[in-house]
This record gives structure tokens, sequence and C-alpha cells, in this order.
């Protein structure tokens, strides 16, 4: 199976949510987050840095639901790198 490449707005997306999710763990380590999550510290170290710009929608919602954070909300941010500059 071939993936087809990513685009630079998927790419902007995924740094966003990764800056989002990095942004909302605050002092907390990697670690616990992970764990609440169920994924590997690992995944979320890629997703926070933005080598992993699509991950899959249920680790987005362990994320979230491990920050604290609303889905809606969080779609809604990430949307924000879509808009064209003022």
């Amino acid at each position: 199976m071939v993936r087809t490449p990513l685009t630079p707005l998927e790419r902007e997306r995924g740094r966003r949510l990764g800056a989002l999710l990095r942004s909302a763990r605050g002092e907390r380590s990697m670690a616990e987050i992970a764990a609440r999550a169920g994924i590997s510290v690992e995944t979320l170290r890629k997703i926070e840095t933005g080598r992993a710009p699509t991950p899959a929608f249920f680790t987005v919602t362990a994320l979230a639901t491990a920050l604290g954070l609303s889905l809606d909300h969080l779609a809604e941010l990430c949307a924000e790198a879509e808009l064209p500059a003022a």
C-alpha cells in the first residue's frame, strides 16, 4: 500500500495539533499523559513534535480525554491553521 504524501496544510495542521497538546500537557510528564491515554511515550513524542501529523482519531480522542480537552475545541483550534492570513 502506497501512502499519499501529505499536503503542506496537513503538515501544518499536525504541527498545530502537536503544539496544542504539548501546551495542554503543561508540567505533566509525557509518561503520565501517555499512560492515561493508553499510548506509548514515543507516539506522544511524535505527535507533539509534528513527526506524526495525522494520528488516528481514537489516539487524538484518548489524548484529549487524558488532557481534559474538548474535541470540538481542539478541532476548532487546529482548523485555525487553515484560515488564510489576513
